[in-house]
């Protein structure tokens, strides 16, 4: 790879904005192979070089990959004029270049992987890769008994919208009826589509698991962190099989 100035790899890899990233240059506390370097615009080779800030080493990834927890009331886009957007939860410096995985409704929270990565979005997305996505629902009213049967068989919705067999679990039933919905597949309002068919309505869903990515439990709605190198090797591994 190219090489590239220290301040603009550092505050890349979320280290602080330019500015407080040449502070810490200027401030010896960066160093570079091992040798303290305090000229924000020293050449380092992100593949080859060791960078590290307060002797901690900064990985270089090419590529980034966020998990966020979406919170309810904002819209998956990039930029809208009346809704905040996910990508408004991430600081301007890290902001460029990134989307999100799908889309999850403005209503629903939970996990959504945000990343700079199309081929890796693409393969998630695709319907070939049958890559599953695990929901929990509160759900209002009672559910037919052939429910979990009928979700197993795949369901043909009113407006003719083919849906996939996939997997209903009844998690409890008081104080409210809550349960857990698995797709290998990705269409508009499709959980919520799904449930109204066996006679229940959705009044609050949240995304778990997108593949072999679970959401980190500690993460409150609108926070955000990197994924971790086995998270994402995880990912991956799964996604690309075919």
């Amino acid at each position: 790879m190219p090489q590239m100035r220290l301040d603009k790899l550092l505050s890349h890899l979320n280290c602080g904005s330019r500015k407080e990233v040449q502070a810490l240059i200027r401030a010896g506390r960066v160093s570079v192979d091992g040798t303290v370097q305090k000229d924000p615009a020293f050449k380092v080779d992100p593949d080859r070089s060791q960078t590290a800030v307060d002797g901690t080493v900064q990985r270089y990834r090419a590529q980034r990959y966020y998990m966020l927890n979406k919170p309810m009331g904002v819209i998956t886009a990039s930029r809208d004029e009346r809704h905040d957007t996910v990508l408004e939860l991430f600081p301007d410096e890290l902001r460029r270049g990134l989307f999100a995985v799908g889309r999850l409704d403005k209503d629903t929270e939970g996990l959504l992987l945000i990343t700079d990565d199309g081929a890796l979005s693409h393969a998630l997305m695709s319907p070939n890769r049958h890559v599953e996505k695990e929901y929990e629902a509160v759900v209002d009213g009672a559910l037919a008994a052939d429910a979990v049967l009928r979700f197993e068989q795949g369901m043909t919705l009113r407006d003719g919208t083919e849906c996939k067999p996939a997997k209903l679990e009844i998690l409890e039933t008081e104080p409210e009826l809550r349960v857990r919905v698995t797709l290998k597949e990705g269409k508009y309002h499709q959980v919520k589509r799904m449930i109204a068919a066996v006679g229940g309505t959705v009044t609050a869903l949240k995304r778990l698991r997108l593949g072999g990515l679970w959401l980190d439990k500690t993460l409150a709605p609108g926070e955000f962190r990197e994924l971790t190198q086995e998270e994402l090797e995880k990912l991956t591994s799964q996604t690309w099989k075919t």
